[in-house]
Parts: C-alpha cells; sequence; structure tokens
C-alpha cells in the first residue's frame, strides 16, 4: 500500500518524527533493518529508550503507521526521511555505516520526483557527498534532476514539554533551490517555522554547532564546579545569581558527566580539530573520574573506606525522568567504584534492570530502607519522583551531583 512517508530508522530521531507526521495526518511507514524494535512497535509496545509511551505508540498505530523490514515499501513512497544513528568511532569521527546502509535500501527502491531528507548528525559535506554518491549509484536517477536531496538536522529534545516537534524551528538546506522548497513544503506541514539555510553544508553545520555548543558550555560549568569547591563557593547559588542577567548568559549546570545522542565532534576529516571542542571533550570525560574522587573521599572523612563500602547509586539514566541511558555516566561510576571494592546497588524508577559488565547490579527495592543502609548515597539524576529532603534525613552520606538538593542537606559535586 502507497505512504506519504517513510521514515527510516526508528529510533530517538525517526520514531518522534513519524509521530509529528501521523499527527499531522501524513500516511507514514517506518523502516528498520532491526526486526526486534519493528515487532515491539507493531505489538503496540513502547521503545526501550522511553522516547515514546505505549499509549502514544497505540495512538500511531490507530492513525495509520506501519513499523515495516520490507524494503519494498520505500518504492511506493512521496518522501523519505532517513534518521539513521551516526555513533562516533573509535577514531572520534561519526561513523556512516547505519546513514549508507539506509541509503543503499532506499537507493533500490528511489522513484523519480521523491524528496529524500536526512536527519542524521553528520559531517558537512555528506549530503551532497556520500548520500548523494550512494543515492545516485543505486538509483540510476541524479539528485536535483529527479529527486530533491536535502538536509535537515534533528532538533529534539526527549521529555521536554515546552519545545515540541511542531514548536522547534525546523532548519532546512537543499541541493538546488527547488529541493529546499520542496523540503520546507513536507517539514511546513509538521512545524510552525521552518528555517531556509543557504545549502546542505550550512544545515549540516548548525547541528556540528549546536551539538558543540552544548557540551562546550557544560565543560566550563564542569571546570567551574571543581574550582568552586576548592575555593568553598556554591556554584549552584552562583549561577541562580548569573541567570538573572537578561543577556550575554545562559545558564548551564554540571553534573557527574555529558550523556545524550548529540555527541561532540572535534575532527572532520582532514582539517584541523576543533580545540576548544577537544578540550571540552576532555574536561567532561574526567566528570565520572572526579565523582569517584568525591565519593573516596567523602567516605574517608568519615571513617569509611571504599573498599566494602555499599554505595547506593539515584538515577542512571542520561536525562531526568526518562528511561534513556544513551551515554550515561553512571556506567562508568558503576565500574570505577566496582574496581575500588565498593558494592553497588541502584534506583531508578524508569530503570528496572540495570547490567555493568555483563553483571546485573542489585535494585533497590525501598529507596529509604536503602540509602539507610548505605554508607554512601550519589544522586547522579534528579528524577522528580525523588523526595530529596527526606532522602537526605534518611541517608547516612549524601552525595548531590546535581546541585537538587537544599543547600545544607548535602554534600554538592
Amino acid at each position: 500500500m502507497p505512504a506519504d512517508l517513510a521514515v527510516i530508522g526508528l529510533g530517538h530521531l525517526g520514531l518522534p518524527l513519524a509521530q509529528a507526521a501521523i499527527a499531522a495526518g501524513i500516511d507514514t511507514i517506518g523502516y528498520d533493518t532491526y526486526p526486534r524494535p519493528v515487532a515491539e512497535l507493531a505489538a503496540g509496545r513502547p521503545p526501550v529508550d522511553g522516547s515514546l509511551t505505549a499509549s502514544e505508540i497505540r495512538r500511531m498505530l490507530s492513525g495509520g503507521f506501519r513499523p515495516t523490514t520490507d524494503p519494498a515499501e520505500l518504492g511506493r513512497v512521496r518522501t523519505a526521511v532517513i534518521c539513521a544513528p551516526t555513533p562516533l568511532g573509535p577514531d572520534r569521527t561519526l561513523d556512516l555505516t547505519a546513514v549508507t546502509d539506509a541509503a543503499r535500501a532506499l537507493a533500490a527502491k528511489l522513484r523519480p520526483h521523491t524528496t529524500v531528507l536526512l536527519e542524521s548528525p553528520v559531517p558537512p559535506g555528506t549530503t551532497e557527498g556520500v548520500l548523494r554518491d550512494v543515492l545516485e549509484e543505486g538509483s540510476g536517477l541524479r539528485a536535483g534532476r529527479d529527486f530533491h536531496l536535502a538536509y535537515s538536522p534533528g532538533r529534539l529534545d526527549p521529555g521536554n514539554r515546552v519545545h515540541g516537534f511542531a514548536g522547534t524551528p525546523k532548519v532546512i538546506g537543499g541541493l538546488t533551490s527547488a529541493c529546499t522548497e520542496s523540503a520546507a513544503a513536507f517539514y511546513g506541514r509538521l512545524t510552525d517555522k521552518v528555517v531556509r539555510a543557504r545549502g546542505p553544508r550550512e544545515a549540516e553545520t548548525v547541528k556540528l554547532l549546536e551539538t558543540n555548543f552544548r557540551h562546550v558550555n557544560i565543560a566550563l560549568v564542569n571546570e567551574m564546579a571543581v574550582l568552586c569547591h576548592e575555593l568553598g563557593v556554591d556554584l549552584w547559588d552562583v549561577i541562580r545569581c548569573a541567570e538573572t542577567k537578561p543577556f550575554g548568559f545562559q545558564a548551564f549546570r554540571p553534573g557527574p558527566g555529558v550523556g545524550g545522542h548529540g555527541a561532540p565532534v572535534d575532527t572532520i576529516g582532514t582539517h584541523r580539530p576543533l580545540r576548544m571542542v577537544e578540550l571540552a571533550g576532555q574536561v567532561n570525560e574526567r566528570m565520572p573520574q572526579y565523582v569517584i574522587q568525591r565519593c573516596a573521599t567523602l567516605l574517608n572523612e568519615h571513617g569509611k573506606s571504599a573498599r566494602g563500602a555499599r554505595v547506593l547509586l539515584l538515577g542512571v539514566t542520561y536525562k531526568p525522568d526518562l528511561a534513556d541511558r544513551e551515554g550515561s555516566p553512571a556506567d562508568e561510576i558503576a565500574r570505577r567504584l566496582m574496581d575500588l571494592g565498593a558494592v553497588v546497588s541502584y534506583h531508578d524508577p524508569h530503570v528496572p534492570d540495570w547490567r555493568v559488565r555483563d553483571l546485573p547490579v542489585p535494585r533497590a527495592d525501598s529507596l529509604y530502607e536503602a540509602a539507610a543502609h548505605a554508607d554512601l548515597t550519589v544522586l547522579l539524576q534528579h528524577h522528580r519522583t525523588y523526595d530529596l529532603q527526606g532522602l537526605a534525613v534518611k541517608a547516612q552520606l549524601l552525595l548531590d551531583t546535581r546541585g537538587a538538593t537544599p543547600a545544607g542537606a548535602a554534600h554538592r559535586l
């Protein structure tokens, strides 16, 4: 059965796009090469990352959404959006394997007049380079002449109830002006505002800038956190006051590490590295070790050794109130604590099971009881369900890495 739209890649980018399209009345299929997530979605079960709920998936299915692993479906759509993952490779460059695999599957079925869009984070030049080459070679069609080709950076903030898909402007850069307008016509059905970039390279670089902006600013406040602890200064009070400035300042907050799907990119091919981004990455990657140092020091100050200490980790996801653990520093912190000989357990209302080094980490059933029993409780993620005042009373020793507890109620990062 023909459809208006194919979303290729049913992960954290693709599913919200498909949800927005269904809500806009666009007949949509979701294509993925992995049978399991497709089968789970078709059965109405939500993704494990918690990006969509079971009720949201059911509404999508009742609205006509069809998950599939059949590449033949890709030849029956007017618009195809590639939302494949691009993780950092060993050389710290983005791995485009999933994007090129998706492009090959699409190219084999590509029809004239189709609009092809890419949303995955990619190095500038990918759309008019690698992607265009794969599509043209596999289809025998010419981009900009036989089919439209454009890039639009994914802009999602999972769990954000204020800035949803429709309320977030969509940046578009097409291979030709006609490509841009075709993309704008599609996204104009989903969002309140479309912003036209000069071309695909500019649109790709928007994503690079936005991602690196976040990581560089988090690195700055992470360094400030270390300094302020040494100075005896309450950094969270500093930030509270600083963010009252109505211009020239945007508040970022420190934490035990930087999680999420948007990896910082400091190397683009043979070009010189982005030194500030490179340094920011080093700062942020040191934060889990800094948390361990603080844990060991606190235990020592209270006459306890890290070896044999009972340590309870609270919140192991990368973002509050979500189940997504992508890039969460909790894994590294747990490993380092185990290396010191600590006995690690955890609590997270969104994560029923957690494994570190392929071994299950014991999950606390009773939060207050576990905090009272633990030698040290470490708040890694502040979920709304946590009563931090109550925890501060019950816990023998509480380290708050998020600045969420009232001043003086716990040791802060």
